[in-house]
């Protein structure tokens, strides 16, 4: 089975002049392969972020290699970043970054008008079908201020599907849900990943929630433990 994103000796550091230079990953050897579905756990402070800031092409590693579906991209500018980032990469939050002014629907097409200017019949369909999907096809025109907790991280999932990633980056998705609405939604995502083959890794403290997934990475202090 192919990796859809490999790292090879990544580390990042901060300061630098004046400021002391602080290395806070530590030579990160990682692969996630196609249609994974994995943890990321660890301590405050461990480094998680980080790791998941430079996997997401939000920023460059200070060393080593990253390459996310056969591309390099490890040393690429802002803007061919951002391109490589649109074309493989999706994000869910803790927060849901929903767009308060715009209906469901809207927030759905977002990442595809934020790639092509435009939006069109198709992607319209693609959107509809996919919150007809987890259950919300009569909530399309609503606000996110009309739908609960549960129902705006189902919108923040489909966004993060909506131009069909290789790989799915989810930070805490289920930290400011209570235990069942948690669990419904961790559930929703495994099945995405089983049906569609989409590679899920998902930061989380919740423990009962990592042992749903087929892995578990380990970070300690910038180094991965196994």
């Amino acid at each position: 089975m192919a990796d859809v994103l490999t790292l090879s000796g990544i580390r990042k550091r901060y300061g630098g002049g004046k400021a002391p230079l602080v290395e806070v990953l530590h030579g990160i050897d990682l692969a996630l392969a196609e249609g994974e579905f994995a943890a990321l756990i660890g301590p405050s402070g461990s480094g998680k972020s980080t790791l998941l800031n430079i996997m997401g092409l939000l920023e460059p590693p200070s060393e080593g290699r990253l390459i996310i579906a056969g591309e390099a991209a490890h040393d690429l500018g802002d803007d061919a970043r951002t391109r490589l980032r649109n074309r493989y990469l999706g994000f869910i939050f803790q927060f849901h970054h929903l767009l308060p002014a715009f209906s469901a629907l809207e927030n759905v097409l977002m990442p595809v008008f934020a790639g092509r200017g435009r939006v069109d019949a198709a992607d319209r369909a693609r959107a509809a079908e996919l919150l007809e999907r987890v259950g919300l096809a009569a909530h399309a025109y609503k606000q996110p201020v009309q739908l609960s907790g549960g129902q705006q991280q189902r919108v923040a999932i489909v966004r993060a599907l909506m131009a069909r990633p290789r790989l799915v980056l989810a930070d805490e998705p289920t930290g400011n849900l209570d235990t069942q609405t948690a669990a419904d939604v961790f559930a929703l995502m495994r099945e995405i990943n089983r049906i569609d083959g989409t590679t899920f890794l998902i930061v989380t403290h919740d423990a009962r929630l990592a042992d749903t997934c087929e892995r578990q990475v380990r970070l300690v202090d910038g180094a991965l433990k196994h």
